[in-house]
């Protein structure tokens, strides 16, 4: 099986780069692995031209299609996401809006492959788990839409640099453990 591990956030050595490696080096045991980052694509914002909802494509062409390509190829996608003002990273959104010909919301729609399971892990840097449940929220909803099973869910509170990731390493750990 494959699990893809996304980085959601476009920073690139940081706490959620950090979390996503320690998910990938653990996952790697039972799952051939991809790990990628939202800044490793280039797209640009959704024009809200609707042209998809008739043709279920894109009229833009750029690496939108490259992170659908990732998508299909995986069996598990988890998806890494900080917050960005009580929410999922702009880039990551501006994705999720780019991915309105494979939403399942109009016909005809693009599709990936079914039975696709995704998993949720959101950090933030203060205390409130609220935020944190508002980014899972963000990211199942848009699995929904994109027909992938949500399966599973870790919120990280109390989480700004990268280094303060190994004292919650084992709660890390144990959320792989279910995947």
């Amino acid at each position: 099986m494959n699990a893809l591990i996304m980085s959601c956030s476009p920073v690139r050595n940081g706490a959620t780069a950090r979390i996503a490696s320690l998910v990938a080096e653990h996952l790697k045991e039972k799952y051939e692995i991809r790990e990628t980052c939202i800044d490793d694509f280039k797209f640009d914002f959704c024009k809200g031209c609707r042209v998809c909802h008739s043709t279920a494509k894109c009229i833009q062409k750029d690496d939108v299609e490259k992170i659908i390509e990732q998508y299909e190829w995986a069996d598990i996608i988890v998806s890494v996401a900080p917050s960005y003002w009580a929410d999922i990273p702009g880039q990551f959104k501006a994705f999720i809006d780019r991915c309105t010909p494979w939403c399942n919301t109009h016909e005809p729609h693009a599709t990936i492959s079914k039975g696709k399971k995704g998993y949720s892990i959101a950090l933030r840097t203060g205390s409130n788990m609220k935020e944190c449940l508002r980014i899972i929220e963000s990211i199942e909803h848009f699995y929904g839409h994109m027909e992938i099973n949500c399966c599973g869910s870790l919120g990280l509170c109390s989480l700004e640099y990268k280094e303060a990731v190994e004292s919650r390493k084992d709660e890390i750990l144990d959320f792989c453990n279910q995947i």
